[in-house]
């Protein structure tokens, strides 16, 4: 049967680039997004909503959802502080998945990070990790992606993800760092949209290399 199918993130690469596969896969007879600006694309199946996130308690466009994805994600250079990536890397989408829970969503899809860990002592690492154990907690069935860095063409340009993309290719190559290597978010994007819509059973974890087969293995099977 057709689902439900519930994004935020929806203005940012990795989300935007999502939205569309969604939208034009079979398993999904309505997609909502919830977002802070309007979103460009229109679509029947879509129900575009522009919200305050730190209103959730008083949203009532929120129904009956099958899937939740959070892709929403900031950097501390554009939060302006670290209790402002917190409220947007972890307070907004753990309100959210506690909120869909509610409204019967069963599984839940986050983009993460290699090394997130509740426990870490890096910041963006531990944040990561607290919001996969925080939804874990709620009774979804977790579905963590963990992509490192993702290389995006963006309206307002983040110099250490370009810095980064520059240097890590190479960096890389080194034994044990290959899940470091950056990935397009096109490519993110089309492996998450292949393994909710076509993976009965989706692993709980998926690693950088996993994420690159499954998004080639699509590909090929377009074309």
């Amino acid at each position: 049967m057709p689902k439900t199918a519930v994004l935020i993130g929806a203005t940012g690469a990795t989300g935007a680039a999502l939205l569309p596969l969604l939208l034009e896969a079979d398993a999904y007879d309505c997609v909502q997004t919830f977002t802070r600006r309007p979103i460009s694309l229109s679509h029947p199946k879509l129900e575009a909503h522009v919200v305050d996130f730190s209103e959730m308690a008083h949203w009532s466009d929120l129904s009956e959802v099958d899937d939740v994805f959070l892709v929403m994600g900031t950097t501390l250079k554009q939060a302006g502080s670290r209790a402002a990536q917190y409220e947007v890397d972890f307070t907004f989408q753990a309100e959210f998945a506690k909120l869909a829970r509610a409204c019967g969503a069963k599984r839940c899809f986050i983009v993460s990070s290699p090394g997130a860990d509740p426990n870490s002592r890096n910041f963006y690492l531990r944040i990561k990790g607290e919001l996969d154990e925080y939804v874990r907690q709620l009774g979804y069935q977790t579905i963590v992606f963990k992509p490192s860095l993702i290389k995006a063409r963006r309206s307002q340009p983040r110099m250490a993800e370009q810095l980064g993309c520059l240097i890590l290719p190479s960096v890389c190559r080194l034994p044990g760092l290959s899940q470091y290597r950056p990935i397009e978010a096109e490519i993110l994007a089309r492996a998450i949209a292949v393994i909710a819509t076509q993976e009965s059973h989706p692993r709980a974890e998926y690693a950088l290399s996993v994420i690159h087969d499954i998004a080639a293995s699509a590909d090929t099977r377009e074309s």
